[in-house]
């Protein structure tokens, strides 16, 4: 019987060069039918759940709803919502044929954080609505994306309005043990995947293993939780490919987890708190008093920020009604007593106590966090695993206390946060940076530089580095108050605003400051952020010495951050690179080879651990790729290179066994080089090289094999096992399932013996072959 998914009138369209070599073997009951009672199931709409963002295996991103939730269900992925169309078209600034997602995502990242302290009354009052993380956990979602157009207004008076605008807020209970944790850590090495059951659910990220392992699960789950493999190759439509603009979900993924959940550091103060909510209930005997007491426990308690972080931010207070036991006659009076103690930067709360169902009317589901860092993600994915319950976990809230969230949050960020931040630019461009711009500033930067006063540099002083610095080389940071790190702060403001020039301005004269102090991880910070700025300004950069700056200020930061002593941040230096090549890309066809050159030199440092590289070898080919040549002719394009680099990340995915993702690196090679894969070997142009093309083949054959291997194909069935009963196939299934529960990863048979049916023995091995055999220390018998 034909398939109802092929047309009778011409035969299937298989891939160039697969007629001969693609024989489906007999296919056993498959171990995917068995996933059912494991981790992994597709039929667990809980787990699913966190695995939409990167469920589906083409090259776009699925689309989405948005971060806000409506009186329904929040459609789509909560890790990448759609709904935003802000940042996510290609603009005019633009080369034709890109998106700036990752430019828009870099915008999302760098944000103002909010920390949240609330009263044991407040935060048991959010527990009984389903929400175990209290408070803070209700909030969240809801900061990563302002309702609403937020204005805002830079350093010369212009205004200027965003939509994806969002915040972060944060623990103010652990927000001091953090800026006092460890150094964000990088693991390079091919170890074994961590046990989830390890893994804290911590809210600062900066963990390169952690973000490793976090998108391989994603990877596996995309691996054995996708349409069967036969439809692809029997698919008579138009194939969904991806274009060269769009970059691969688990990239996407890997960028955002790099970026969530920044580290408190002394060299920068993204993370810094720019301002604090103190949330108190209702049901509280003496609310003022309380607030106060929560107050002094920040400023001046067991809650005070590190020594090197400015510890004076804006307080915001909330006052938590509950509308079904409290009294709002008594709210409002307390309301009225709080304005008057602590001003208008106050807010009444209300909302419901009940717990929400999901088959209430008015009921909508709460969005997960999308900023969320790779250890919590991982701690989530690791809880649904365990547990039975098929249901979403998610807690439900009435649409009323959404309505009063989203005011709430606007009213903080529209009315209070921003324009705190916008007085806090103006003080200090006026108080501190421009002295620093002027004769006096100027002369001052020289004599700390070349004067020493009587002291010698080379003096065995440890606590300065000179006597005109404010740098502690002792305890590696700047205090708050000094000029260094008020600039610093000014900068870190401007650049979460957005007003790239006076940022990029600032951080320009804090390079030569930081420089002259030895202050090296200050330095490559400030170099660093230079570098975006001036990357993520809408002015052109046609200078070619606007260009050379940009690439010595990521050259800098990267070696900085890396080589100088008693400075090593790897995840800092994998962050200027990243973004760097990225925002690259972005800019011009004319500066792709200099993103290409970053993106090797990620790979060259071993900033990243074997996920990232084969994700980086992919963004190499991509960089090539948008290389257009000149003339008719197209001279000085890179699509050869871009291909050959496209081919490497296949068979780096190939032996990380992810058939998919080496699959899609071969199709969009063979692309570049010109053969047509989707119209079958009549419209295929042939390799110029025998030894290439041979390359090709057999590298596609043993993609094939461990795909076939991975769906579930058996391999070598003789005529006379078609007979097999049902109870000897059930106890294999059985022995599979075992297997499975055992580990959900040590399930495939030897490579080895599903691709042995597809090659030609007598014919030419890849070199890649050569290496397979020889890693498994087998002999020519093992291909037999």
């Amino acid at each position: 019987m034909t398939p109802q998914h092929v047309s009778p009138k011409k035969p299937p369209n298989y891939p160039a060069n697969m007629e001969a070599s693609m024989v489906l073997p007999r296919q056993r009951m498959s171990p995917a039918a068995s996933l059912a009672g494991l981790p992994y199931r597709r039929s667990n709409p809980s787990l699913h759940k966190l695995f939409e963002s990167t469920a589906s295996i083409s090259g776009s991103r699925p689309n989405s709803g948005t971060v806000t939730p409506t009186p329904s269900v929040v459609s789509g992925s909560v890790f990448s919502p759609g709904g935003r169309q802000n940042g996510t078209g290609t603009p005019g600034s633009l080369p034709p044929g890109l998106s700036d997602e990752h430019r828009n995502l870099i915008h999302r990242a760098f944000v103002p954080h909010v920390a949240v302290l609330a009263d044991a009354d407040a935060d048991k009052l959010i527990r009984g609505k389903g929400l175990e993380g209290g408070f803070l956990q209700l909030l969240r979602p809801f900061g990563e994306s302002v309702p609403g157009k937020v204005t805002i207004r830079d350093s010369v008076g212009a205004s200027k309005s965003y939509d994806d605008f969002g915040i972060r807020f944060v623990d103010g209970n652990n927000e001091a043990a953090a800026g006092r944790g460890a150094e964000p850590r990088i693991d390079t090495t091919n170890t074994p995947r961590t046990s989830s059951s390890s893994i804290r659910p911590r809210r600062t990220g900066g963990d390169v293993a952690h973000i490793e392992e976090l998108v391989d699960r994603h990877l596996q789950y995309s691996e054995f939780n996708t349409q069967d493999m036969v439809s692809d190759y029997l698919n008579q439509g138009n194939p969904n490919v991806p274009s060269e603009g769009t970059s691969s979900p688990f990239y996407t993924l890997y960028l955002r987890r790099l970026l969530s959940g920044m580290p408190m550091v002394p060299h920068e103060t993204f993370a810094h708190p720019v301002a604090g909510i103190i949330a108190i209930s209702s049901q509280s005997q003496n609310p003022i008093e309380e607030f106060r007491k929560l107050y002094n426990r920040q400023h001046d308690g067991d809650l005070r920020l590190p020594q090197w972080a400015e510890n004076d931010y804006l307080r915001y207070y909330v006052l938590i009604h509950d509308e079904e036991n409290g009294d709002i006659a008594k709210s409002n009076q307390t309301f009225d007593a709080m304005k008057r103690h602590f001003g208008l930067h106050c807010h009444l709360l209300r909302l419901k106590s009940q717990q929400c169902i999901p088959s209430d009317d008015d009921s909508v589901r709460l969005p997960t966090c999308e900023w969320m860092p790779a250890s919590e993600e991982l701690a989530e994915i690791q809880k649904r695993e365990t547990v039975d319950d098929m249901t979403d976990p998610a807690p439900y809230l009435p649409d009323s206390d959404i309505t009063a969230i989203r005011t709430f949050v606007r009213e903080l960020v529209a009315q209070s946060v921003i324009p705190n931040m916008e007085r806090n630019i103006a003080t200090l461009n006026e108080q501190v940076l421009a002295r620093r711009r002027g004769l006096s500033g100027r002369f001052m930067s020289l004599s700390k530089r070349w004067t020493t006063f009587g002291s010698s540099r080379n003096s065995s002083s440890p606590t300065i580095g000179s006597s005109n610095s404010n740098y502690d080389s002792l305890q590696g940071f700047y205090r708050p108050d000094t000029p260094e790190a008020q600039m610093r702060k000014l900068a870190d403001y401007c650049f979460m605003l957005r007003d790239w020039k006076l940022a990029l301005s600032t951080y320009d004269i804090l390079r030569t400051d930081f420089n002259n102090d030895k202050a090296w991880r200050h330095y490559a910070g400030a170099a660093e952020m230079a570098a975006m700025s001036a990357l993520l300004s809408p002015a052109p950069l046609s200078s070619k010495t606007k260009m050379e700056n940009i690439d010595t200020w990521i050259e800098i930061a990267s070696y900085s951050y890396t080589d100088r002593q008693r400075s090593a941040a790897p995840y800092y230096a994998l962050r200027t690179l990243a973004l760097g090549l990225e925002l690259l890309r972005l800019r011009s066809f004319s500066v792709a080879d200099d993103a290409a050159r970053w993106a090797s030199r990620i790979l060259e440092n071993g900033l990243v651990g074997p996920i990232g590289a084969a994700l980086f070898t992919e963004r190499i080919s991509a960089c090539y790729a948008v290389r257009t040549g000149l003339g008719t002719l197209r001279l000085g394009t890179r699509r050869r290179k871009a291909a050959m680099w496209s081919v490497m990340a296949a068979e780096t995915w190939f032996r990380l066994d992810k058939a998919l993702q080496a699959e899609k690196c071969l199709d969009a090679a063979l692309r570049l080089y010109g053969i047509n894969i989707e119209h079958g070997q009549g419209g295929a142009v042939k390799l110029p090289f025998d030894q290439m093309q041979s390359f090709i083949d057999d590298l596609r054959q043993q993609i094939l094999g461990l795909r076939l291997q991975n769906r579930g194909f058996a391999d070598g069935e003789e005529e006379g096992e078609e007979g097999v009963g049902e109870g000897e196939q059930g106890g294999e299934v059985e022995e599979a399932t075992e297997a499975f529960n055992s580990s959900p990863r040590l399930h495939r048979k030897s490579l080895i013996g599903a691709v042995a049916p597809l090659i030609d023995m007598n014919g030419p091995r890849s070199p890649m072959l050569e290496r397979e055999r020889e890693s498994r220390g087998l002999g020519e018998e093992g291909f037999q």
